[in-house]
């Protein structure tokens, strides 16, 4: 099997936040400034802002189309199958919260600093494919594996793909700018921080 690695169209790269993920996130800023108060009460806690966190699992802040063709191709005993396949698909990136987050608040400083895992791709989902070229071999024609072995091959170029565009580190700007605007509340000045983490998960 060889992959071509170049990327012949990116269809659409946007930002966006979940509409699920940012309406909770919206209401658990309005019932943390709630909390807080104007002025009875000034400190936050870093209870509660783990608490916050907790609300959503996954921040998914990146979702982008991306098109790119797959060539494959398998022999044997001298029989040679190829398939040149333009294959499209979305990639969502995001922060997984689940991985581990640290919370650390300074109320004489007026600080909070979340330090949270790197973006990572959080799903890859083949929307079409569509065959430009086939040729079976004489005595090697196409079987339902090699559609399977195409699919996984797809599923991966996609994935070099998100790499190659920056994507996670456009997810990472994303959840950055959402977090520290939710928690920036009442006087304090909230700080994003990413870490790499410590074991890699294929996505599903």
């Amino acid at each position: 099997m060889m992959p071509t690695r170049r990327l012949i169209v990116v269809a659409v790269a946007m930002f966006l936040i979940i509409a699920a993920a940012a309406v909770a996130l919206q209401r658990q800023a309005a019932s943390l400034g709630e909390l807080v108060g104007p002025h009875e009460r000034t400190t936050i806690t870093q209870q509660l802002v783990v608490e916050r966190m907790q609300a959503v699992a996954k921040l998914v802040t990146s979702e982008t189309m991306v098109r790119d063709v797959v060539t494959y191709q398998n022999s044997w005993y001298g029989s040679t199958k190829r398939s040149l396949v333009v294959v499209s698909g979305k990639i969502n990136a995001g922060v997984n919260l689940d991985r581990g987050t640290a919370v650390s608040v300074d109320d004489k400083a007026k600080t909070i600093t979340l330090t949270l895992p790197k973006a990572e791709v959080l799903g890859i989902e083949v929307t079409d494919m569509r065959t430009y070229d086939e040729r079976g071999g004489l005595w090697n024609p196409f079987t339902p594996q090699d559609r399977d072995a195409i699919i996984r091959l797809a599923r991966a170029q996609l994935g070099r793909s998100a790499y190659e565009m920056k994507v996670l580190e456009h997810a990472e700007t994303s959840a950055k700018t959402l977090l520290e605007g939710m928690f920036s509340t009442d006087g304090y000045t909230a700080r994003v921080e990413f870490v790499p983490r410590l074991e890699t998960t294929p996505a599903r």
